[in-house]
C-alpha cells in the first residue's frame, strides 16, 4: 500500500500512528505529498485533493476516518475502533469533536498563511478561536473518558492536541486543561506518537 500524506498534517499523522499501532507500518509506503503544489498528482487518487489518501488493492481511500477504520479491519490485535456499545459511541465521538477543532485551527492557518494581510478577518479567526476553545472545555471536563485502552477516540485526541503544540504554541492550553496535559503526556510517550513528530 501506498499513503500519500504530509508530516505536518495533523490528519495524516493520525493514519500514521493507527499503522504503526496496528503494526502495519512496514505493509505502507509513505509519499510525501506537497500540499500548496497544484501539480502534485493528488487529484489522481483524491478528487478534492486532501490528504492523507491510502492507495489499497482495490483503490484509493480518502479522509482519514475512513483510511483508519480500513487499517483498524486489517488487524488481529485489539480494535482501536470499538466493535459495538457504549465504547464504540465514545471513540467515535471523541474522534469527531478532535477533528472538528483540527478543521477550526487549519482554517485560522489559511487565513494567516494564505490570505494578504490586508483581506484578513479578525472576527473570522475570532469565531474559530472560540470553536477550539469549546472543544478543549469538552475535552477537559470529559478528559477521564481517555484512561483506558487506546482507541481512535485518543488518537484523534492526542493529534489534535499535538498540532495545537506545533502550529499555536503561545496559546498554552495546558494551563487551563490540566486534566487533558496531564493524559496527554501519557500518550505522548507512546512509540507511535514519538515516531509520528512532525519535524522541519
Amino acid at each position: 500500500m501506498k499513503m500519500f500524506y504530509n508530516p505536518f498534517s495533523p490528519f495524516s499523522r493520525k493514519a500514521r500512528i493507527v499503522a504503526i499501532e496496528t503494526g502495519q507500518q512496514d505493509r505502507i509506503e509513505l509519499v510525501l505529498i506537497n500540499t500548496e503544489d497544484p501539480a502534485n498528482g493528488l487529484s489522481a487518487y483524491n478528487p478534492v485533493r486532501k490528504i492523507p489518501v491510502l492507495e489499497a488493492d482495490f483503490g484509493p481511500l480518502y479522509d482519514s476516518p475512513v483510511i483508519c477504520e480500513y487499517l483498524d479491519s486489517r488487524h488481529d490485535g485489539p480494535n482501536l475502533l470499538p466493535a459495538a456499545g457504549e465504547a464504540r459511541w465514545r471513540a467515535l465521538r471523541w474522534q469527531a469533536l478532535a477533528d472538528g477543532l483540527l478543521d477550526d485551527a487549519l482554517l485560522i492557518r489559511y487565513e494567516l498563511n494564505l490570505r494578504q494581510e490586508s483581506g484578513r478577518s479578525e472576527a473570522w479567526i475570532e469565531r474559530q478561536t472560540t470553536k477550539i476553545r469549546n472543544a478543549l472545555d469538552r475535552m477537559e471536563a470529559d478528559a477521564a473518558e481517555l484512561e483506558g485502552p487506546v482507541t481512535i477516540g485518543t488518537i484523534s485526541a492526542a493529534c489534535a492536541l499535538g498540532y495545537l503544540d506545533s502550529r499555536f504554541a503561545n496559546w498554552d492550553w495546558r494551563e487551563t486543561h490540566p486534566g487533558l496535559a496531564a493524559w496527554h503526556a501519557g500518550f505522548a510517550k507512546r512509540p507511535s506518537y514519538i515516531a509520528t513528530i512532525p519535524r522541519a
